[in-house]
């Protein structure tokens, strides 16, 4: 399978979303693999950690096309806190159901620009921030995560000699 190929099939299987993003790479890179694609994209990538302010329901767009909006509470300068509307798209749209509002997350994003020309002929541009990973940030693993310990040794142990 060809690089061209192989992008095609990532946006056809929902693991990338903008297939002229991942044309515009291999031409740009001239890239040999795949994975190596997948290394361009996420490095191309930017993370910002915050608390999470809101969370929306999932629109669908079209038939083939749904997004889900979330709002990040960044406070670089807490007398100013910036609150970022972020989305996430196709089958990721479900990673929110498990967070909450208030939760520390790092959001690992795309920034995406497109031009739009009105009816009347007026050119708009519009920016997105694309999510394509979430995590929760400072979560402390507490003893009642930690899976049980045994009430004796493992089957097997004192059946030999031990050698010292």
């Amino acid at each position: 399978m060809n690089l061209v190929s192989s992008a095609m099939w990532m946006v056809k299987s929902g693991n990338c979303s903008n297939l002229s993003h991942l044309r515009a790479i291999v031409r740009k890179a001239q890239l040999d693999t795949c994975q190596e694609v997948a290394e361009t994209e996420v490095n191309m990538g930017i993370e910002i950690q915050g608390r999470l302010h809101a969370v929306f329901e999932t629109k669908q767009v079209t038939e083939r096309f749904s997004k889900r909006e979330f709002v990040v509470e960044v406070s670089d300068n807490p007398k100013y806190p910036q609150l970022v509307l972020f989305q996430l798209t196709g089958d990721r749209v479900s990673v929110l159901d498990d967070y909450e509002v208030g939760d520390q997350v790092a959001v690992d994003f795309s920034l995406r620009g497109r031009e739009w020309t009105s009816p009347k002929g007026e050119v708009k541009y519009f920016n997105s921030l694309d999510a394509w990973k979430l995590a929760k940030v400072g979560a402390a693993v507490g003893f009642g995560d930690m899976p049980p310990v045994p009430d004796g040794p493992p089957p097997g142990f004192g059946d030999e000699d031990i050698p010292f």
